[in-house]
Parts: C-alpha cells; structure tokens; sequence
C-alpha cells in the first residue's frame, strides 16, 4: 500500500502523519508542494495540519491554489482515498473537495486539548473505528458551517463522519460536526488530530483505528 503527504511551508504535522501512515503498513512518500504530478499507484493521499503559508487570506486558501493539488483532485476524481486534516480539511474545502466552511472558533480563541467523538458515517475511513473516541483538537478555525440545504444533505446521505461528544464542542461546530465525507466518501476531511494520538508509547492511542481502517480500506477490505 502506497500514501503520499502533501508538504506545504509552514504545516507542522507532515511527518507526524508520515509516521501514523508508515505504521499502519504503507509505504509514504513525501511530496513537496510545487510538484503537480502525484507518485503513482498511490492508494491514500494526506493534507497534513498546520499552519500552510501563514494561514494567509483564510485558512488553507493558498494550498488549495498549490500546484501539488492539481494531482490531490485527479487522484480524488479517480476514487482514491484523501485524508485532509485540520489545516488538511481547510485546504480540502478551499479546494471544493468538501462542503461546507471552516470559521473563527466560537469563542474566538485557540483551542488545544483532547476532546470525545462520536464514529457516524459509514466509509472507509470509519470501518472498524470504535462508536467513541477520544483525540486531540489544535485550531482557531475550526467551526464547521452550512447553509441549511448543504447540512441537510451531508446528514441525511449519512455523510457526518465524526461529531463532538455531547458537551465536547471545541469550537461552536454546527450539528457538533468535528468531520465530513466527499459524495463518494472516499475524501474526508476532519478537526481533530488522529496522528497525534496513534502511538501506544506516547500515550493514548484512539487514533491508530482510523489509520488501521484506512489500511483495510487500502487492502481491499470492505468500507
């Protein structure tokens, strides 16, 4: 199994999602920004988070217009799986990939700390991850909003990847969404932070069931 991880100036997480992949069985490929044409064979693409060209203009604004995601859309017109995360799902929906919009927090601050999902939507990314869970969230705009007709599809085409725990929305998300899914559920874009909590040796470890889905999902396995 093969994954690349899209490297913009300024992301932080790239080789932290490098590591979650790597250890769920891929082979991972580092792909600067510049380079339009994407590795071949490849079964998983990854935005990783961080803060990609300063979060200047908005969020995930300048990476959208990268040449490397020209090859994130035509691998994602192929059907392959994109996992965008944080300033990744930003990215993702600056690019048109995903619905939906990505404001200020609610409380207009930074929030760093660990709060509980709730798994929802059936895709690859979510076969097999436990009904709850718990990972890390780093942001200051990650409110996720959208016009009423776009939240009344992504819910009722089951397209609600993850929600925050009741109680546990960090930032003033609609319907307490934390992550959404392409049509085809094979784009998914997210808040929280999987790669930061998928090594048992670091500390808690919920994360490594959505890398070990994607995997699965990479091997054949049904989604």
């Amino acid at each position: 199994m093969k994954a690349a991880v899209v490297v913009f100036p300024g992301a932080n997480c790239d080789r932290d999602l490098a590591v979650a992949l790597r250890a769920a069985g891929f082979d991972v490929a580092m792909h600067w920004w510049k380079d339009a044409g994407l590795p071949q064979g490849l079964d998983v693409v990854g935005l990783p988070g961080g803060f990609s060209f300063g979060d200047y203009l908005r969020c995930g604004a300048i990476a959208a217009r990268a040449p490397a995601m020209d090859g994130v859309r035509a691998h994602a017109a192929r059907g392959g799986l994109v996992l965008g995360i944080c300033n990744g799902f930003q990215a993702l929906i600056e690019a048109g990939l995903l619905p939906g919009a990505l404001m200020r927090n609610a409380g207009l601050r930074f929030v760093c700390r660990t709060v509980g999902l709730e798994t929802a939507g059936r895709s690859p990314f979510t076969h097999g991850v436990p009904p709850t869970l718990r990972l890390p969230v780093a942001h200051h705009d990650g409110c996720f909003v959208a016009d009423d007709e776009t939240l009344a599809r992504l819910k009722g085409e089951g397209r609600v990847a993850f929600r925050y725990a009741p109680g546990e929305n960090p930032n003033g998300s609609m319907d307490d969404i934390a992550g959404v899914l392409s049509e085809n559920r094979r784009v998914l874009g997210l808040m929280p932070h999987p790669e930061r909590a998928a090594d048992p040796a670091l500390g808690p470890a919920d994360g490594a069931a959505l890398f070990a889905a994607l995997a699965g999902a990479g091997a054949g396995a049904p989604a």
